[in-house]
C-alpha cells in the first residue's frame, strides 16, 4: 500500500502532471498542498475518472489541501481543531484502518516576524491535535510539505542555511516535538542516497545543482512503523516542463 504527499504548487496547472503520476505510481492515497482552487473550481471528475475520490479544502490564490483516496475516507476534519485559521492548511480523514493528516505548514517568512509568529503558535496547535489524534487513532500518519528542514543533512548548504527560514533552532524543535509524540520520520528509517532533497528552488538553476532542502514529510505512528517497508523521493516530476518545485514523497506498508 502506496501513500504520498506532494505540494503541487497550483494544482489547475499541475492537474495533468498529477493525472499522470497517479496511473503510473497507482498509490491508494496521496495528500496535496498549495492546490491554490476554490472548493467549487477542485477537478473532481477528472480524478474520479481517474479511481480517485477526493476531499478538498481550498482557498482562492492561496494554500489549499486535499486528500485523495481509492476508498472513501471518514471522518473527515478540515484545519485544527480549536485553532482559528482563515488559511486552508489542514484535511485529515480516516481511510480504511488509517488516520490520514495531510498539512501545509505555515513558511514563516523569517524569525522576529508576524508570519513566523503565527508559525510557532500553529505548530504548537497542531502538535496537541495530533496528541490527541494518536490517541483515537493509533494507526496514523501525518504527512505534508512542513516548510523545516529537520537536521543539516536536509540541506544543501547548511551553513549558508543556518538560522535561516526553515532550518531555525524554533522549526527543528517543533519537529523533534513532533517525533515526541511516538512519531517516526519514515524517510529515515532506511538508507538514503546523500543530498536527497524534495524541493529546489526555481531560480538559479537549484535542481540542475541539487541544491535544495528536504522540507516533505512523512511521519508515522508507532504503531505503523513495523509496517513501513519503504519510503522514498520520487525527483521525476521535477523534471517535467513547468513542474512543481517539489517533488513527491512516497511511503509503503505491508498489509
Amino acid at each position: 500500500m502506496k501513500l504520498a504527499t506532494w505540494n503541487v504548487n497550483s494544482l489547475a496547472v499541475r492537474l495533468p502532471q498529477l493525472l499522470a503520476w497517479l496511473a503510473e505510481h497507482q498509490p491508494e492515497v496521496v495528500v496535496l498542498q498549495e492546490t491554490k482552487l476554490t472548493d467549487d473550481k477542485f477537478p473532481l471528475p477528472e480524478l474520479a475518472e481517474a479511481g480517485y475520490l477526493a476531499q478538498a479544502y481550498g482557498q482562492k490564490t492561496y494554500n489549499g489541501v486535499a486528500l485523495l483516496s481509492r476508498e472513501p475516507a471518514s471522518d473527515i476534519i478540515k484545519n485544527i481543531p480549536g485553532f482559528e485559521d482563515p488559511q486552508a492548511r489542514v484535511i485529515a480523514g480516516t481511510v480504511g484502518e488509517l488516520r490520514v493528516i495531510g498539512a501545509y505548514f505555515p513558511n514563516g517568512q523569517a524569525p522576529g516576524t508576524d508570519k513566523f509568529d503565527y508559525k510557532m503558535r500553529w505548530l504548537q496547535a497542531l502538535r496537541e491535535w495530533v496528541r490527541s489524534e494518536l490517541v483515537r487513532y493509533p494507526r496514523l500518519l501525518l504527512l505534508g510539505d512542513y516548510n523545516i528542514a529537520p537536521e543539516d543533512q536536509d540541506v544543501y548548504d547548511p551553513v549558508a542555511w543556518a538560522g535561516q527560514i526553515h532550518c531555525t533552532p524554533e522549526e527543528r524543535e517543533h519537529f523533534r516535538q513532533l517525533l515526541g509524540l511516538g512519531l517516526h520520520d519514515a524517510f529515515r528509517l532506511f538508507e538514503q542516497p546523500p543530498k536527497s532533497w524534495s524541493w529546489w528552488d526555481y531560480r538559479n538553476l537549484a535542481f540542475r545543482k541539487n541544491q535544495g532542502l528536504r522540507i516533505d514529510h512523512i511521519l508515522v505512528s508507532e504503531a505503523l512503523r513495523p509496517q513501513v517497508t519503504a519510503c522514498a523521493i520520487d525527483k521525476l516530476p521535477r523534471k517535467n516542463e513547468r513542474p512543481s518545485d517539489h517533488a513527491p514523497v512516497v511511503v509503503t506498508l505491508q498489509g
